[in-house]
Order: C-alpha cells, then sequence, then structure tokens
C-alpha cells in the first residue's frame, strides 16, 4: 500500500510539470512537458544520486583514512550494513559544517551513504551510528530512489514556474491564464511540489527511524542525535541546499531550518515526534533510558564531538583534516 501510495504521488508531480508547461506554453507545451518529463524520470533514475553526488561535493572515504573518527565511521557503517543484509555501500563525508546525512542510489547495490563533516565533528560515536543505520534503513526500505527522483521532479518544477514569467514573449494573452495565471503558477506550483514531497517523505522518515533503530540496536542513540541536529541546523547554514531545497528532503534532518524562510512545508515530521517513537520502541526493546549529553562548546566548532582528541588533533577542525 505504500509503494502504491508512492506511485501515485510520483504520478502527481508529473501531471503537475505537464499543467506548469500547459499554463507556459498551451496544449504544445503540455506534450513538450511530458516528453521532458519522461525523460527526466529515466535520467534520474540512473544519474540523480550521481548529481546528488556531485552537488554536495561528497568525498568516499574507507578504511584507509589517516583520521581515527573516519575510520570508526567506515567500520560501522560496513558492519550494520553486513548485519542487515546489504551490500557495501559506497561510504562519502561532505564537507559542510552543519551536522545532517543522507542516503541516495537507485538500489541497495548502487546505493551510497553520506555524513556531513559537522556531523562526525559534533556526535558521539554512537550517535554516528544511530544516523547511519537510518540512512541504511532508507536504502534498505529502497526508499532512496523515490526520495531522488521527487527531489529532481520538485525542483524542475519550481525552475519551470520560476521560468514561466519569461515563457512566450511579451504578449501574456497568449498564454492560458494570462498574467495573473502565471504569477498564480509561480507561486502555487512549487508549494503543491512542495506538498507531494512532503506527503512522500514523511512517513518514509518514521519507517527509516524504526529499521535504523532495530539496525544499531540503539533507539535511544538515534534520538539523542535527532535532537543534536536539529538544533545545530538551526543556527549553521547549509548554502548547497540553500541554493537546491528540493534536495532537503534527502537529509535526516531539514537543512534548510537555519536558511531563508522558504520551507513552508517541510518534509520531514517533527523532530520531537520521532524522539518520542523511538524512545517508545526502546523501551518495547529492553532498552535502558539514559540522559543526553547537553551541547558544550568543548570542541573547536563550538561543541562537543564525543570523540576523544589528541594532541595532534587539537588544531584541526573536524575528523576531515
Amino acid at each position: 500500500m505504500n509503494h502504491l501510495k508512492t506511485f501515485i504521488l510520483l504520478a502527481v508531480l508529473t501531471a503537475l510539470f505537464m499543467g506548469v508547461g500547459y499554463l507556459v506554453g498551451g496544449t504544445g507545451g503540455m506534450l513538450i512537458a511530458l516528453v521532458f518529463a519522461g525523460g527526466m524520470n529515466l535520467f534520474s533514475y540512473w544519474n540523480a544520486d550521481k548529481i546528488v553526488l556531485k552537488m554536495y561535493r561528497a568525498q568516499p572515504v574507507d578504511a584507509a583514512h589517516p583520521n581515527a573518527v573516519v575510520r570508526a565511521y567506515v567500520a560501522d557503517v560496513k558492519q550494520m550494513a553486513a548485519d542487515a543484509g546489504l551490500p557495501q555501500p559506497t561510504i562519502a563525508i561532505i564537507p559542510n559544517d552543519q551536522p545532517n546525512a543522507f542516503a541516495t542510489g537507485r538500489n541497495p547495490a548502487n546505493a551510497a551513504v553520506c555524513a556531513t563533516t559537522g556531523l562526525l565533528d559534533m556526535l558521539t560515536r554512537e550517535e554516528i551510528r544511530g544516523v547511519m543505520a537510518h540512512e541504511l534503513a532508507h536504502v534498505k526500505n529502497r526508499d532512496t530512489l523515490t526520495m531522488t527522483v521527487t527531489a529532481t521532479v520538485a525542483g524542475a518544477i519550481a525552475a519551470l514556474a520560476n521560468f514561466a514569467m519569461f515563457f512566450g514573449g511579451g504578449d501574456d494573452r497568449e498564454r492560458p491564464g494570462g498574467l495573473i495565471g502565471t504569477l498564480a503558477l509561480m507561486i502555487l506550483a512549487p508549494m503543491a511540489a512542495g506538498l507531494v514531497q512532503m506527503a512522500i517523505s514523511r512517513s518514509r522518515e518514521y519507517e527509516a527511524d524504526r529499521v535504523g533503530a532495530e539496525i544499531a540496536g540503539d533507539p535511544q542513540a538515534l534520538a539523542g542525535a535527532l535532537q543534536k541536529i536539529e538544533a545545530y541546523a538551526k543556527r549553521i547554514h547549509n548554502p548547497t541546499a540553500e541554493r537546491n531545497p528540493a534536495s532537503g528532503q534527502l537529509f535526516i534532518i531539514n537543512p534548510l531550518a537555519g536558511g531563508r524562510a522558504d520551507n513552508l512545508f517541510s518534509t520531514h515530521p517533527n523532530t520531537a515526534n520521532r524522539v518520542r517513537a523511538l524512545m517508545e520502541l526502546g523501551t518495547r526493546m529492553g532498552v535502558r533510558p539514559r540522559a543526553f549529553a547537553p551541547v558544550s562548546a568543548a570542541s573547536p566548532s563550538g561543541v562537543s564531538t564525543g570523540v576523544p582528541v589528541t594532541p595532534t588533533e587539537q588544531t584541526r577542525r573536524g575528523p576531515w583534516g
């Protein structure tokens, strides 16, 4: 039923893209949009993950990395992937101070999981494990293709809506709806695409929290990580996500929370609700409740990494170097 709902919502996105094409260029514009949407969906299937990784300047890492934090990150992802019965994904880090993470790829055999340098710098090893287990859950649930394609199509709708004002020359009478219709299109089409993204993403985040907590065996670690990530995301900007807001749904916590007020419809569930569900899951799993470590200013970045810092590492900014 969940897959059927997702298929219907993706069809709605495609239909919305065609509708934008009609309002911009009439019947011809709609047909062009249909062909373009079909080609874009096919292209997205094979290449959207590569585009996203390149967009965020993701850097593959392995067990030979010189930093101990990164080596631990790689080892934990590999171990959890094996425990979950998944092929080994590409493991990468993203040079960004905002703590966050996402997964991408058209299927488990071609998946990649990425953590920002801010995440590795600010969270404890147990919390990092919880976050990456959540991303592996997206891979296991085959969410990555749907979320990546949805982000691509929604971004195209927003771009086409913004282009509509300048399409078709100066005679607004040739456009269905005229100038008023075009202005309404520019505002409403991205909002409608955002609503569809929200509907697709929210239920998948709850399920990935549940499966990820089971993979890591520690729901409370993920709960603590979510609280930290949300707190820092509100005051540490992610410039790439701000320039490409449709990609925000890929991350474990909304990366736009610290940026412009243009994200009217969050694609992520309320963090407090996610934490509550995880704590209840921990109780059912028999995990003993524990207090979350408070945020401090112990590390060079202004937060506690939770990872012992050697004298040679104290002059560095994060585990990348």
